[in-house]
């Protein structure tokens, strides 16, 4: 009897084929656990107790923070970027040309109007006005004589002693020589004001910037640079922009009463000055749909500077009553604003809601809410209607029942 032997499998082929199946399911568990990671939780997802934020059996709930919906005086507020300008701006410049004797200023100081700047060399006007004044005193004694003899000739006239033409001409004589002596008392007043003009003084209160002439220093009258430029900072204006919809309220407002506007640094923190509001322009902006306006500010303490870009806020008008909730709480949708009620058994509703004035933490609930209401401010974007949430602090559910569980286990168990 012949014995048959089944052919033996070489063992590097079945170290392949075992290697083979290894790998198909090693495979098949990373797709099975794939699958369940991204589809496990759709069963309950958007019920009760199901999917994000459902705390049902395939997770916890969402941890939230809520707010309350309460009613407060909101005041309507407009802020935009402005820009310091000085109420005046003035290069001084002089009326008459002449050598600088005398700078009566310092570079940054504060001046008032009518304090003396600059000193040019009077002598020349001194010498000018000296003269005018001479040319009138001779004029004046030639009309005294003058009139003296129309007088004369007046009288022999009346005695036909004389030709009539020779009293009008005499009398002809006096008026011109009144017409000589108004023209010099004229060019006595003209270089009496060049004299004054010598001594420079400033046309406005204000600070005075840097010093462009120096003593011994030939200025000609009407010199571009001038002797120096003063800027009026106390008080000082702040030009910013409004929306060009806001317009009829500032102005109905502007009527009656004065608008209160705050001046804020750059990080909005600092309060620079507190002024009121002055005036609008008179066109729109076609570009931004923005309309100029200005502010005027006392500035006393000196903390806005001219050209310095500041933060306005206007306070244009104030609801009473209204229903607010954090700006974080008002979400959007494809239906328009909306926000997430807390109801009484831990749940959230998805509650459409109408917003007004908004600032920048709170926003005004014209419909949808009532005082008292509890809304979510974080932790919204893992909900869904109906979820159930969790409260910052509290505990899980069942993890007070198993702390006791335990705990009787210990007391129970034998020493």
């Amino acid at each position: 009897m012949t014995d048959f032997h089944a052919p033996r499998t070489p063992p590097r082929r079945r170290t392949l084929i075992l290697g083979g199946l290894i790998a198909i399911l090693a495979l098949a568990g990373v797709v099975w656990l794939s699958w369940t990671l991204l589809h496990g939780d759709k069963s309950g997802e958007g019920g009760p107790g199901g999917g994000f934020g459902g705390g049902g059996r395939r997770g916890p709930a969402s941890t939230v923070a809520v707010a309350t919906a309460s009613a407060t005086d909101l005041p309507i507020v407009i802020e935009a970027l402005g820009t310091v300008k000085p109420a005046a701006t003035v290069t001084v410049r002089p009326q008459v040309g002449g050598t600088i004797t005398q700078v009566m200023f310092r570079e940054g100081q504060v001046v008032q109007r009518g304090q003396a700047l600059v000193q040019i060399d009077p002598r020349p006007y001194q010498m000018a006005l000296l003269q005018a004044q001479g040319n009138l005193t001779r004029d004046q004694a030639q009309l005294t004589t003058a009139k003296l003899t129309l007088s004369r000739y007046q009288t022999l006239l009346a005695q036909d002693s004389i030709a009539r033409q020779e009293v009008d001409n005499q009398a002809a004589t006096v008026k011109q020589l009144e017409g000589t002596v108004m023209a010099d008392q004229a060019a006595v007043g003209t270089a009496r004001l060049n004299l004054g003009f010598a001594r420079i003084v400033a046309p406005v209160s204000g600070r005075v910037g840097l010093r462009v002439t120096d003593v011994g220093n030939y200025i000609g009258a009407g010199d571009a640079n001038g002797v120096a430029v003063i800027t009026t900072v106390s008080p000082i204006d702040v030009e910013f922009t409004v929306p060009q919809d806001d317009v009829p309220r500032i102005a109905a407002r502007q009527g009656r009463a004065n608008l209160p506007v705050i001046a804020l640094d750059r990080t909005r923190t600092q309060t620079l000055d507190r002024g009121s509001f002055s005036t609008l322009d008179n066109i729109v902006d076609t570009g931004t749909g923005t309309v100029k306006a200005k502010a005027r500010f006392p500035n006393s303490g000196n903390t806005l500077f001219p050209s310095q870009f500041v933060n306005v806020r206007m306070e244009l008008d104030t609801i009473k009553g209204a229903i607010v909730v954090p700006a974080t709480a008002v979400r959007q949708g494809g239906d328009g604003a909306f926000v997430w009620l807390l109801n009484a058994d831990q749940t959230v509703s998805k509650t459409p809601v109408k917003t007004g004035q908004a600032t920048g933490v709170q926003v005004q609930i014209t419909q949808g809410l009532k005082v008292g209401d509890k809304v979510i401010t974080e932790g919204g974007d893992r909900l869904r209607d109906g979820g159930k949430v969790q409260l910052p602090g509290a505990k899980p559910a069942g993890q007070g029942k198993g702390d006791g569980k335990a705990r009787r286990q210990r007391q129970q168990r034998p020493e």
